[in-house]
This record gives structure tokens, C-alpha cells and sequence, in this order.
């Protein structure tokens, strides 16, 4: 009888995907060897500015040697809480050529949330932009550990000024914090060279917190390499491919699926500061990139833009979705608009980024009784099972706590021993979704087990409803959530927003669901929007919309 273990989904990769890999032991080795091969060729695009490896690295040995002269030191914690621009990418290499470990942070946070991670991590170095530190940061920094403050302006490096993204004024340098850009020009020297071995750690990653207060989990350089190299060569991109930022690079997704595996590639990074449709498809236009990743949502927006044309994604060798539900008809609509297909991908924090993917050349089935799409196959080093409350494996085709196994897999997650023997017992992830594998090997991620709706006993997973919603015309955008009910328990309740253009009634939405789904499975109540909220790497957040 095949079992997990047995990897079923080896079938159905090519002899080249099923081959091992052989990671670096650090995306900083990686950076060095684009250096040494490929120092003329741009390393990262930002409007009409280019920076080239060899430029890169002279600014991130400046860094570096900024920070080793202010008293940092290897292991220290270096926060980023920036957007996407060159700065993200130069502090990064620059705190690893300094020992240290980075801290990505949502630029979107606030005080309360700024402090409780720059307190938890122990930051000791800061990078943000000069209008955060003038609005709050600063106050967040002085109630924390951070002695080492140093801020970016997003006009640097370019001269477009495209005040689509880019509406804020230049602000003088503050007097009570550094520029990043000016201590890496200062050429202070570098401390000596620092080899990050792959059990040291990269990132310290805090999760969104749904499940409580947000923990860090601890991506390590092996953690961050070994996916960097999967990604660039399962998706079989050519050296010095340009890989466009459409994802975040603060999410991990951004961070490995987007800026590590080019750095493996020594390929080109383009960014746009943030996600605006018409930016980013003028950047396709401009940069011509071979592949990118983002979420379903971005996708959602980049199709229903009235500029969108099969031109703007003629580049791609290959588009991957990750980070939030990818809908069957999503994928249908945006193939036949715009040409490519939209890759699935399923990854978390934890297992720093994809652990299962659809490779190039293959389209994920849809599962017939459920409509869900397939995430993808796991790769060759890793193991995905399926298991019930007791952790045992289930049969497959049977739903249960999906399981993942890897050497993507964090070894725990920052002080939080606890937190790290119950979410990672014998190594393993325990991701909290639920979900299915069918005999193939397909991965289906059913949803995420506190989203689960009770009504009147029956469980209701808010996908399955998400899915048919999104095959009706008019729907744009779909939220399914539990509303708390006195005779049912719960029923079901779906937030929805249209597409340009198109009308449809509350009552519609429902009795369009009712006619394709069970009776205790519909939503009794449709709420429309103009926007559903959402986070800034463009998961809809269900949790607002409940209340």
C-alpha cells in the first residue's frame, strides 16, 4: 500500500526536478558568486535606476562596515521595515555580511505592533523610511532595544518619481538617525568576511499573529538557500533572468521566491516601491521579466485593469500564485484574457515559503467534489502527509492537518520553546491547514482549521463556498465567514466585491450558490463592498469581516 513516505508525486516530476539539490550554504554565497561571474550586469531595477552586482556589493561592504563600526555585531538583529526599493535588498546582504540576523517588518505596522517585535527580537540596528521614523518609528525605537537607527528616502537610486507610488517629499536626513544610503557611499571598511554557515539564522520572520501574539520564526541561511535554488531551478529560468517583485520582499514569499532565488540565478530584481496596477504593469512593460509570484488578489486587480493587455505578460517563462487561495476560475479567466497560466504554490512562514508547487509544464487538476484547486506537487527532499487529531496518517483522498517535512522547514521559533514543541514536533510542521493528497501526489489545501464554520453540526469549510462564488461573473472578490446564530450555531455569511462594471444583488449571489451547493452550505446573508480587507501581501482577511 503507498504511504507518503512512498512520495507518490515523484511520478510526476521530470528526472531534472526529481534530482536532489545541492544548496549553497547561503544566499550570501550566492550574492559573492554573482559578484565574482556576473559583476556588470544589473542586480537590481527600480524605475529608470539600475545598480549593478559589483555597485551592490561595494554599498553592502559599506554597510556592513557602518554597523561593525557602531558596535554591531555577529548575531545581532538588524529590523528592515521598508518597502519594496534597493534599500530592502542592500541592508539585507549588507546585515549578513555583518554576522547579523534580519528582521523583516511589515512597513504597515504601528506603534504597539513595531514595538513588541523590536522588543521580542532584541533589535539592536533599524532601517526604515524617513517619513515612518518622523511618524511614529521613532517613539516604537526609543521604548526598545535599537541603538543603531538609520532611514531611506524612496526617491534614491531613480529619478522617475512616478507619484503614483512615490506622492511623499524628500525629507532631510533626521538628526537623531543615520542614511543608509550614506554610510554604504561612506566606504567604511567592512569587519572581517563573514561565511554564514546553514544552521545559522538568516531571518527571524514574525508571523501574522492570527493565532495570538506574533512569534518569530527562525529561517535559517540553509532554510532561505536551499529554496532560493529550488525555486531557480525547478522553474528552469535562464542566468540573469529579471524576476519582477510583485510580492512584498518584508513576506517571506517576496523574500525567497522573488529576491533570493534571483540572487541564485544572478539574475535582475526589479521593484516598484509597492503594489499599484498601473506601475506594475508599466514595469512589465519596461523590465520584461521573466517570472514573478503574488497573490491571488494582485492577479484579481492586474486583470480587471482596463490598461491590461497579453502584451504586458508576453515575458513570462512562468507566474506563480501563493500566500492566499488561488479559485479554479481565476485561473480560467486570467489565462484566456491575458495567455499565461497562473502556477499554484502553497508555503508557509515556517517552512520559509513554497513547500509544494505546480511545476512548469503541468496544470493542477481540480478536485471534482470539492471544486478546489490543487496547491502542487512537494519536491523531491520533502515529505507531505496528511494526519488526524492524533497525528497519525489518514488514507489518501481523505482530509486531515496537512504535515510537512524538509529541509525548508525552520527549527523552531525565536525563545518560544513551547510554541516550537507543539507546532514542530520531531521536525516537522504542523501547519494547521486541512487539506488532502490525492494518490498522484496533488496537494489540495481545503482551508485553515479555525476557519471552519459549524452550522447545525454540519462542518463548512469557507473555501468551497469562496470557489463557487468566484464562478459567477460578477464576483470579483469573496470572503466566506461564520456568524454566530441561535438556532443554527453558525450560519454562513459571504462578503463579496464586484468586478468593474458588472451589478448583482445579494439575493442573486445566494440563490446562485443554493443552486450549486448543499443546503446547509450557502450563505444565508451576501454583504457587498466596494474592497475587502486585506493584508499587504494581499491575503483578504477573514478575520476583520467577522468582527
Amino acid at each position: 500500500m503507498t504511504s507518503y513516505q512512498d512520495k507518490p508525486w515523484l511520478a510526476q516530476l521530470t528526472e531534472a526536478q526529481r534530482a536532489p539539490i545541492t544548496p549553497r550554504p547561503s544566499v550570501l554565497h550566492a550574492f559573492r558568486d554573482a559578484v565574482r561571474t556576473s559583476p556588470d550586469h544589473p542586480a537590481i531595477a527600480y524605475f529608470d535606476g539600475r545598480l549593478t552586482y559589483r555597485e551592490a556589493d561595494e554599498l553592502t561592504d559599506g554597510i556592513a562596515g557602518h554597523l561593525a563600526e557602531r558596535g554591531f555585531r555577529p548575531g545581532d538583529r538588524l529590523a528592515i521595515m521598508l518597502q519594496n526599493t534597493p534599500h530592502f535588498v542592500l541592508a539585507l546582504f549588507g546585515a549578513w555580511k555583518a554576522g547579523g540576523t534580519v528582521v523583516p517588518v511589515n512597513p504597515m505596522y504601528k506603534g504597539g505592533e513595531l514595538g513588541h517585535i523590536l522588543g521580542d527580537a532584541e533589535v539592536t540596528a533599524l532601517v526604515c523610511s524617513r517619513h515612518a521614523w518622523k511618524d511614529y518609528v521613532r517613539q516604537a525605537a526609543a521604548a526598545s532595544p535599537v541603538r543603531i537607527p538609520l532611514t531611506a528616502d524612496a526617491h534614491d537610486f531613480q529619478t522617475r518619481d512616478d507619484e503614483r507610488v512615490l506622492r511623499d517629499e524628500r525629507l532631510p536626513v533626521p538628526e537623531d538617525a543615520g542614511d543608509l544610503l550614506a554610510a554604504a557611499r561612506a566606504g567604511a571598511r567592512p569587519p572581517a568576511v563573514h561565511e554564514p554557515r546553514p544552521e545559522d539564522i538568516a531571518l527571524i520572520s514574525y508571523t501574522s499573529g492570527t493565532s495570538g501574539t506574533p512569534k518569530g520564526a527562525t529561517n535559517t541561511h540553509g532554510n532561505i538557500s536551499y529554496n532560493a535554488e529550488r525555486q531557480h531551478l525547478l522553474h528552469e529560468l535562464p542566468a540573469g533572468s529579471t524576476i519582477f517583485a510583485l510580492a512584498p520582499l518584508f513576506h517571506i514569499t517576496g523574500m525567497v521566491c522573488e529576491l533570493a532565488s534571483c540572487v541564485a540565478g544572478a539574475g535582475t530584481l526589479a521593484v516598484a516601491y509597492r503594489f499599484e496596477t498601473g506601475v506594475v504593469l508599466d514595469a512589465f512593460a519596461e523590465h520584461r521579466p521573466a517570472y514573478t509570484v503574488g497573490p491571488s488578489t494582485a492577479f484579481m486587480a492586474l486583470m480587471a485593469h482596463e490598461r491590461a493587455t497579453r502584451d504586458h505578460f508576453s515575458s513570462f517563462r512562468i507566474i506563480s500564485s501563493g500566500g492566499a487561495p488561488l479559485p479554479p476560475a481565476l485561473v480560467e479567466r486570467f489565462q484566456s484574457a491575458l495567455g499565461p497560466y497562473l502556477h499554484n504554490g502553497y508555503g508557509l512562514t515556517e517552512c520559509t515559503a513554497p513547500c509544494a508547487s505546480v511545476p512548469p509544464g503541468l496544470q493542477a487538476p481540480v478536485d471534482p467534489a470539492s471544486g478546489t484547486l490543487a496547491v502542487g506537487l512537494p519536491g523531491a527532499d520533502t515529505v507531505i502527509r496528511i494526519v488526524d487529531e492524533e497525528g497519525k496518517d489518514v488514507p489518501f483522498g481523505e482530509p486531515g492537518e496537512i504535515v510537512v517535512g524538509g529541509p525548508m522547514v525552520v527549527p523552531g521559533y525565536w525563545r518560544r520553546p513551547e510554541a516550537t514543541a507543539a507546532a514542530l514536533p520531531d521536525g516537522e510542521l504542523r501547519t494547521g491547514d486541512i487539506g488532502f493528497m490525492d494518490e498522484g501526489g496533488w496537494l489540495y489545501v481545503v482551508d485553515r482549521k479555525k476557519d471552519m464554520i459549524n452550522a447545525s453540526g454540519f462542518k463548512v469549510w469557507p473555501r468551497e463556498v469562496e470557489d463557487v462564488l468566484y464562478t459567477h461573473p460578477a464576483v470579483r472578490e469573496a470572503a466566506v465567514v461564520g456568524k454566530p446564530d441561535a438556532y443554527r450555531g453558525e450560519t454562513v455569511k459571504a462578503y463579496i466585491s464586484l468586478r468593474p462594471g458588472a451589478e448583482a444583488t445579494p439575493e442573486e449571489l445566494s440563490a446562485y450558490c443554493e443552486e450549486r451547493l448543499a443546503a446547509y452550505k450557502y450563505p444565508r446573508e451576501v454583504e457587498i463592498l466596494p474592497e475587502l480587507p486585506k493584508t499587504t501581501s494581499g491575503k483578504i482577511l477573514r478575520r476583520e469581516l467577522r468582527g
